[in-house]
């Protein structure tokens, strides 16, 4: 390691030195997060998940979330927290593991159990607007890139057929390498709710079903709720699917060639709500539902300041959070690494980073 001009050369890299400033509001911030992580309930999640041994687990998570809020590598924060006794103290972090162990630890547990651990830790600190009556859901989709440099060397999609990860397009970066990340974020709470994670670069709508079928799965989507999504989403196929099979309102802006006459004349009651005691209720649910997207529809307007939000939650964990580009190979790699930043992006909107303003501003910073 070179020092020069106050920054440290970490291999090609050149990496500030991480000295505590709590005069800063961004060290104020981590502050804060690893507090959490440093919580009972954050340990009682750790043990009931099964990664153990808990202090070792805590150690490791605060490790990679430092790599993801200073934009570093895992093993430069490994060094400076080695250097560094007050940034130890300032991390909760008695010993100090190698690079090594901290990979081999994270590799002994599936992708699987981080995506429970995620939002088990999640649901255990941040509040939710689940008390309403109804709730609404932003969802939206972005792309991971991996960092390849597929200038140098051509990746033909022969080659990529047996990789985990594919060629993608997106309209904001262009053609890239990696996978298709879908996010489920609660408002006002912004709370993410649920990820889905897709090779290259499916297109939103077929998606639709399965992010519904995840918050259904999980308990999250109620009968009523009104579920936002963008243009990407459309098709009238999940505006019927939306209203009859999960009894949402599925709030799709929609595209010019949209006719809600078309629309209407799609939507008819199921068989299987006749013949029922609760055929009353079931049809009248029905139209209670296709009320509120017909009002919903008409004006989209209202809620394009409300969809932002979660652009604005992507560009965060993009520009600030690490998410902009992985290091990282495989579904299962990716997957866990999706996870701890989804988790850090969790934990700092619980902290009060809800407003445009204040998520701009951080991502800037």
């Amino acid at each position: 390691m070179i020092v020069l001009k106050g920054e440290y050369r970490f291999g090609n890299t050149m990496y500030p030195p991480l000295i505590v400033d709590r005069k800063d509001p961004k060290w104020l911030l981590l502050e804060q997060v690893l507090s959490i992580t440093t919580s009972r309930r954050t340990k009682q999640e750790l043990a009931k998940h099964g990664i153990t041994p808990v202090s070792k687990a805590g150690t490791v998570m605060r490790i990679l979330l430092m790599s993801m809020f200073f934009v570093v590598d895992c093993a430069y924060v490994v060094e400076e927290l080695r250097k560094r006794k007050s940034l130890r103290t300032y991390a909760h972090i008695a010993e100090v593991p190698t690079p090594d162990e901290v990979y081999r630890f994270m590799n002994r547990f599936d992708e699987d159990r981080f995506v429970s651990l995620l939002f088990g830790i999640l649901n255990s600190v941040c509040s939710t607007s689940f008390h309403r009556r109804s709730k609404t859901i932003l969802i939206d989709s972005t792309a991971i890139t991996l960092d390849l440099n597929w200038f140098r060397r051509p990746f033909t999609k022969a080659y990529l057929m047996n990789c985990d990860y594919s060629w993608g397009f997106s309209p904001v970066h262009g053609h890239y390498i990696g996978y298709k990340l879908t996010l489920a974020i609660d408002y006002p709470s912004l709370k993410p709710l649920a990820i889905l994670l897709h090779r290259g670069s499916p297109h939103d709508a077929p998606l639709f079903e399965e992010i519904l079928n995840e918050l259904k799965r999980r308990r999250i989507a109620r009968t009523g709720d009104l579920i936002v999504c963008d243009k990407g989403y459309y098709s009238y196929q999940n505006y019927v699917d939306g209203l009859l099979d999960f009894r949402i309102v599925p709030l799709i802006f929609s595209k010019k060639k949209f006719c809600l006459k078309n629309l209407l004349n799609r939507l008819s009651y199921p068989l299987s709500v006749f013949g029922r005691s609760d055929t009353h209720d079931r049809v009248r649910l029905f139209k209670r539902l296709v009320r509120k997207l017909i009002i919903g529809l008409a004006h989209q307007d209202v809620y394009l300041a409300v969809r932002s939000l979660i652009e604005d939650v992507f560009k965060l964990a993009k520009n600030a959070f690490s998410l902009k580009k992985f290091h990282r190979y495989t579904t299962r790699s990716v997957k866990k690494a999706v996870c701890l930043n989804v988790l850090l992006l969790g934990l700092v909107v619980s902290l009060g980073f809800r407003s445009k303003k204040q998520l701009q501003s951080l991502a800037e910073s």
